[in-house]
């Protein structure tokens, strides 16, 4: 099975002003991530709002993105659902329209425990896609799956025919790597926090990753990949140390959902506002926000449209 190679973005969902799915920026937006370095979307995630959106409003969001995608460019579908019935059916969807692959996170209710009960959902969630790859995606501070990785690596092993590997998004680059390790690095571990990319490269891994600030800082993240494969450990530092100082930002404005959503109309991409229960940002906490990129020197290194 293929493994990924560079950065794959999870973009945001653009909602017009009365809160209803916008399809219209999503061509201009895939257009602006190809041409910042990044390899392809993972739709309908965290970033996206995936669990505020309706399964008709899923399946549209990836058919535009299909349809807007140049040849090449990776789609692949968050389908994870507390209705595994919905995931299952949006798995076979992203198959039927040609999506590269499907992934799901565990989901937020019920809460899943054990490594059975994870296993058991990925399975069936799987079989919906059996053509595509399939990723767990491990986001445990969005849904308390605080499970071993090792544990579902070896479970699924022999298991789910398509599983893939996993989106790794949690703190443990100790686990990280040793997922990595698993059977000679059977499984594609694709790195999933932008702040320790550089670390994760030194342990052998990251070729490929999953991130959020990719969306308006992607083309220094790449530039960390890049740098790194050129030998260039200074310049490697220098940009994951920038890339630490933009996120360093949006935690202050509520994280990369709701202040990296914000920093797309900055740069040039309006993609509305947030669903409820999200706090919007003020107008002021905007210009604040923007103060402060502005004093790290961000809108001359971000992405460009």
């Amino acid at each position: 099975m293929e493994k990924i190679t560079g950065l794959i973005n999870a973009p945001f969902t653009p909602f017009d002003k009365n809160g209803e799915v916008n399809y219209a920026p999503i061509e201009a937006y895939a257009n602006m991530l190809v041409k910042n370095g990044l390899k392809g979307v993972f739709i309908n995630g965290s970033s996206g709002e995936g669990y505020m959106l309706t399964d008709e409003e899923r399946m549209k969001l990836a058919e535009r993105w299909m349809e807007v995608s140049p040849k090449d460019f990776k789609v692949i579908v968050h389908v994870g659902s507390c209705c595994v019935k919905s995931s299952k059916m949006l798995a076979e969807h992203a198959q039927s329209i040609g999506a590269w692959g499907i992934g799901a996170m565990a989901p937020p209710f019920p809460k899943i425990g054990r490594i059975e009960e994870l296993v058991k959902y990925c399975e069936e969630i799987a079989a919906g896609a059996p053509e595509l790859p399939f990723y767990y995606y491990h986001i445990p501070a969005f849904n308390g799956a605080y499970l071993p990785m090792t544990a579902l690596l070896e479970s699924v092993d022999g298991r789910i025919p398509n599983f893939a590997g996993i989106k790794y998004t949690y703190e443990s680059i100790y686990e990280y790597n040793q997922c990595r390790l698993y059977k000679n690095g059977k499984f594609d571990m694709l790195h999933g926090q932008d702040e320790t990319l550089l670390p994760s490269l030194a342990m052998g891994g990251a070729q490929g990753g999953i991130g959020g600030t990719t969306n308006y800082n992607g083309v220094n993240l790449v530039g960390i990949l890049d740098a790194w494969k050129a030998g260039d450990l200074k310049k490697a530092r220098e940009l994951q140390n920038f890339s630490q100082e933009v996120i360093n930002v949006i935690c202050h404005y509520r994280g990369n959902i709701v202040g990296g959503k914000r920093i797309m109309k900055l740069i040039g991409l309006d993609l509305g506002k947030n669903r409820t229960p999200f706090q919007n940002m003020t107008d002021e906490e905007e210009s604040r926000m923007k103060a402060e990129l502005e004093s790290i020197h961000f809108f001359e290194r971000c992405n460009q449209l």
